[in-house]
């Protein structure tokens, strides 16, 4: 199986809240998330990864950002929320390359369908989510990053 079920586990989130345009530009909503989230350094116990999220809402049909925050970090009058975790079915591609992803995912999704332990959990602030698994040093060494997905699932209930 080329995928792994993980974990994780509840926490305060700072949000960008939904972006319509997707715009990751220096003044579009995506875009000063990032750079109001990619400053915070959190202490050495709050270092896991990954902390932020990308996902699109299919109800408010615009994409939005993540950040777990720590009980010191400041939202800087972003949106907090509080993002419940759960089970996540997990893959991994080099980012950008559109067909892979859409080849995973679809390979995900007939995977889960067939399994007899675990089914999809899509629903509201619950959606598959994205992140960057490279660190930046080695994305600007090497001119690329991996992006993890993570789609929802659950134990069956039958």
């Amino acid at each position: 199986m080329p995928f792994r079920i993980i974990s994780i586990p509840p926490f305060k989130a700072v949000s960008s809240g939904v972006d319509k345009s997707a715009d990751f530009s220096e003044n579009g909503v995506l875009g000063k998330f990032d750079t109001y989230f990619s400053k915070l350094e959190p202490g050495p116990g709050d270092r896991f990864m990954p902390r932020d999220f990308l996902y699109y809402d299919a109800e408010m049909e615009g994409l939005v950002w993540m950040y777990a925050l720590t009980d010191e970090m400041d939202a800087e009058g972003f949106e907090v929320r509080d993002f419940e975790g759960g089970n996540y079915l997990t893959y991994h591609y080099r980012d950008g390359d559109h067909e892979a992803n859409n080849r995973l995912y679809h390979e995900a999704l007939a995977w889960i369908e067939q399994s007899e332990f675990f089914e999809l959990d899509q629903r509201t602030d619950h959606y598959a989510m994205g992140h960057i698994i490279t660190p930046p040093e080695l994305i600007k060494a090497t001119g690329y990053a991996q992006m993890e997905t993570f789609i929802p699932v659950r134990l069956k209930t039958n």
